[in-house]
């Protein structure tokens, strides 16, 4: 295991072969601790992979289980790099952020990766589970009861305050790949929820560019799912979307909310 550490130290546990931790922190008061219990799981990576922490009173935490779990670099994701931002500030810039994620895979090789760019922003709580669930938005703890194959991608971009998200992917018996990426550029105070469960593929892909408003977008079931979801304007827009089922399901979604008071959208798919 490497390590690179500038000013904080923190506490790393790394068990079995090729586990790597790459982290440079600039600043002081991160709280950070990475459990990795597994073979080729990873944080950051060598060189201008590191994984870069600016500003206070950051907290971290990664838990790792199993094999071929990452967190840093994402690649491929509209030819941009995410997880290596240092030139734009780091990985985690801002204050008071608490982000805590959890991968588990234990069957195949199919890699779990999580990316995150949080840009000059504070208050943000974020937690992210790949090859676990949360039950509900309510959910304080993400859990699996099943063999994992990985296939697992979250791309998260934050540029707005106090966002609270909670995301989770979970495949069950069979190996599909699932995906969401996430924007939040002026979202203050908006509070999202994201899963993805069961054996088809899933695509989500979700921008606010509002303040305020609650959105949820849950997949599940067999098929392979769709959604891209963008919503903008004067005022928030709530929206609860449930695609289900084992019939494939698309949805796209195009809001700009001129209405005092916000707008609201809740639309079920499948059965």
């Amino acid at each position: 295991m490497t390590i690179a550490l500038v000013m904080v130290t923190m506490l790393f546990t790394s068990a079995n072969a090729n586990n790597g931790v790459w982290i440079q922190v600039n600043g002081a008061g991160a709280d950070i601790n990475i459990t990795q219990d597994g073979n080729n799981n990873t944080v950051g990576g060598s060189g201008t992979q590191t994984f870069t922490v600016n500003g206070v009173s950051n907290k971290l935490v990664v838990i790792q289980t199993g094999a071929n779990n990452h967190v840093g670099n994402v690649t491929n994701m509209g030819g941009v790099n995410w997880g290596t931002m240092t030139g734009a500030g780091g990985d985690i810039y801002g204050d008071n952020n608490e982000f805590k994620i959890e991968q588990y895979n234990t069957t195949g090789t199919d890699q779990n990766k999580v990316g995150i760019h949080n840009y000059n922003q504070d208050g943000n709580s974020v937690h992210i589970c790949q090859g676990k669930s949360f039950s509900d938005n309510s959910s304080a703890n993400c859990n699996t009861s099943t063999a994992e194959y990985g296939g697992h991608t979250v791309v998260l971009d934050l540029h707005g305050n106090n966002n609270s998200v909670k995301i989770s992917q979970e495949t069950g018996t069979a190996n599909a790949d699932h995906l969401i990426r996430a924007y939040f550029y002026n979202g203050d105070n908006n509070s999202t929820f994201m899963k993805q469960l069961g054996n088809g593929n899933k695509t989500a892909y979700i921008t606010v560019r509002t303040d305020g408003g609650q959105q949820s977008i849950i997949q599940t079931g067999d098929g392979d799912h769709t959604a891209t979801v963008d919503l903008t304007g004067s005022y928030k827009t709530d929206l609860s979307l449930t695609q289900q089922g084992g019939t494939d399901q698309s949805y796209s979604l195009t809001q700009n909310c001129q209405t005092s008071g916000g707008c609201s959208v809740t639309l079920t798919q499948g059965n």
